[in-house]
């Protein structure tokens, strides 16, 4: 009898261990921003050992693209798979991730020209500060990492550019650079979320403010450089050529950076066979050289 016991105690722990190896999602989590006037969504992945350790993590934000939420990553990307899987094998360290919500009331990672939906100011001032004040997260620039795809893509570029002080790394994969034209953001604009039409001068500001190229070519070697890039697009994607010019410019500029063409398009396929490699390269600038 004492010995049936103590093999029913070993399978317990057994099956405890096995379990407690698996990472968590959390897809439905919200917080009220007082920037938005509305409650915010948002998905965290959190690493196998977060609940049996004390120890503080680094983190990743990972962005969706048009037309998903704070989900996207969970369902489509299998973020809780390919990441569980990364950490085993020893790819990746342990980390936070966190996916926020872009796709509620109005679409987009950037506070839009009327003024009147300031998404941007609402993950700096209060979407980040919540996260990190809630999970023990690692709270210094090197331990911080951005990425998305699409739209999300254009978000890390616009993010790390903006704020080079508070990120070690951004990987835009099939990125959106950027809008190229006034009259296109005016009809973006128009088409999506303002009922209020901008004048010629506030368009071509809003560009020069969130346009990678621009971006680029008008920041320093320095600041750009502070950020370690890996830029993936898919060789039949049709943000191929964008993507394509960041390269070249990043090259002109001297810019140490990761550029990846694969075979694919702008598809989950691509992406999820992507995120191994962004996980790795985000980890590689979390560990001491």
């Amino acid at each position: 009898m004492l010995k049936v016991t103590q093999l029913l105690i070993l399978c317990v722990l057994i099956s405890n261990f096995g379990f407690s190896q698996a990472g968590k999602v959390f897809d439905q989590l919200s917080h009220t921003s007082k920037i938005l006037k509305t409650e915010r969504h948002f998905a965290v992945y959190l690493p196998p050992d977060y609940e049996t350790s004390q120890r503080s993590y680094p983190i990743l934000y990972l962005l969706h693209g048009a037309g998903d939420d704070q989900t996207g990553w969970v369902q489509f990307g299998e973020v809780l798979q390919i990441t569980d899987k990364a950490i085993k094998e020893g790819k990746a360290t342990p980390m936070i991730i966190v996916m926020p919500d872009a796709y509620t009331n109005r679409l987009g990672y950037f506070n839009h020209p009327d003024g009147a939906w300031n998404y941007e100011d609402y993950f700096f001032e209060e979407l980040m500060p919540y996260v990190e004040r809630t999970y023990r997260v690692k709270k210094q620039k090197r331990y911080r990492a951005i990425a998305g795809l699409s739209m999300g893509g254009g978000g890390s570029f616009m993010y790390a550019l903006h704020h080079p002080e508070l990120f070690s790394a951004a990987c835009p994969l099939s990125a959106y650079i950027g809008p190229k034209t006034v009259q296109g953001i005016k009809r973006f604009e128009t088409r999506n979320n303002s009922s209020i039409e901008l004048s010629d001068a506030d368009a071509e500001k809003y560009i020069q403010n969130h346009n990678a190229l621009f971006l680029i070519n008008s920041m320093t070697k320095k600041d750009i450089q502070s950020v370690r890039w890996y830029i993936d697009c898919g060789d039949d994607d049709f943000l191929y050529e964008g993507n394509s010019l960041i390269h070249i410019a990043l090259r002109k500029k001297e810019v140490k950076h990761e550029f990846r063409i694969r075979d694919g398009g702008h598809t989950w396929t691509y992406w999820r066979e992507a995120l191994p490699d962004v996980l790795k390269f985000v980890s590689d600038g979390f560990h001491q050289y």
